[in-house]
């Protein structure tokens, strides 16, 4: 039997009131889920982005390297 199947026939031996309980409990931890995924994809992104930097120690640029500079 599938788990979606098996929480299906729980959740409708349940009165309506923790039905709804059931229901907020979900969509808590979607929500959860969603956010856990955002996380790790900017944790993804900012890791692809500063790759191959993880080893400088000196500025790549200096002021001399500016082409306008603000007064």
């Amino acid at each position: 039997m599938v788990v979606e199947e098996r929480i299906q026939q729980h959740i409708q031996r349940l009165p309506v009131s923790l039905q709804v309980e059931v229901l907020d409990f979900v969509e808590y931890l979607v929500a959860k889920a969603e956010r856990q995924e955002k996380a790790e994809w900017s944790t993804l992104s900012i890791a692809f982005a500063m790759r191959g930097m993880e080893d400088e120690t000196d500025a790549v640029y200096t002021a001399a390297d500016l082409k306008d500079v603000f007064a």
